[in-house]
């Protein structure tokens, strides 16, 4: 079975939509209630290689999209969760499942401001200490 089946087979209903942009990249988008499982799938048991995750800051929402890269076919997986409360924009964090996300997300909830739940060690890694608090450098129309 090839790797877009078992994904669209075991996410099932979670899978908002599915985008196939090219044959090397497929971008997702889950519900964000539904991010920690869903990423906890993709790389426990698909062996999926979380890559990097990028914070944006849409006009009506906030973006985070994950990026996960099966190596053994060169296909990258964006998988892609909306926090649509702009004054509170909060989500899991992906720690517990992959170390690696510790410091991606220390750095899109210090440039956006976006709050990672139970995240083990959430403080600044870019900004000097004498920044203020509650400015978010990539926040649009700060």
């Amino acid at each position: 079975m090839d790797m877009i089946t078992k994904i669209k087979e075991g996410l099932g209903l979670r899978i908002v939509s599915w985008e196939e942009r090219s044959p090397r990249r497929v971008y997702l988008t889950v519900n964000k209630e539904d991010i920690f499982e869903v990423s906890r799938f993709l790389f426990k048991e698909l062996g999926l290689r979380f890559s990097t995750a990028s914070g944006i800051d849409a006009p009506l929402a906030f973006e985070i999209i994950y990026h996960f890269s099966d190596d053994a076919s060169g296909v990258v997986y964006s998988l892609r969760v909306v926090l649509s409360d702009k004054l509170h924009p909060q989500v899991d964090s992906l720690t517990p499942v992959f170390a690696a996300a510790e410091w991606v997300e220390r750095e899109i909830w210090e440039m956006l401001g976006i709050n990672f739940k139970n995240h083990p060690n959430l403080k600044r890694l870019l900004l000097a200490e004498d920044w203020p608090q509650g400015d978010y450098p990539l926040r649009q129309g700060r």
